[in-house]
């Protein structure tokens, strides 16, 4: 199954890895179940291919509630860094965002 991506797994990485240098995880969290989506994906294809056919209903059922959650998170990501005002072009995290993220480690 193909799906269609949003954004690359190269993207998602870059705006993970911001996440955790900033300390503001929760972009950085959407972006890991993203690509933990794409993974099961994969390796249901892998099963699909030398599937018995009394489990095929079952390797189907995971791939059609993989592709919605992808589909979910992937506009939960978007809006996330539309709201955060995250520059879609570069995916860097705010100036603003991340003076923020400083000022409330420093206390």
């Amino acid at each position: 199954m193909k799906l269609d991506y949003q954004y690359s797994d190269e993207q998602l990485e870059k705006i993970k890895n911001q996440g955790l240098v900033y300390a503001c995880v929760c972009p950085s969290q959407v972006s890991e179940q993203i690509l933990s989506l794409r993974l099961l994906l994969n390796y249901q294809a892998q099963c699909q291919k030398e599937v018995d056919e009394r489990t095929i209903d079952t390797h189907n059922l995971i791939v059609e509630a993989s592709v919605k959650a992808h589909e979910i998170m992937e506009k939960c990501l978007h809006d996330i860094l539309i709201r955060e005002g995250w520059d879609l072009q570069t995916l860097q995290m705010p100036e603003n965002l991340r003076e923020l993220i400083v000022e409330k480690l420093l206390g």
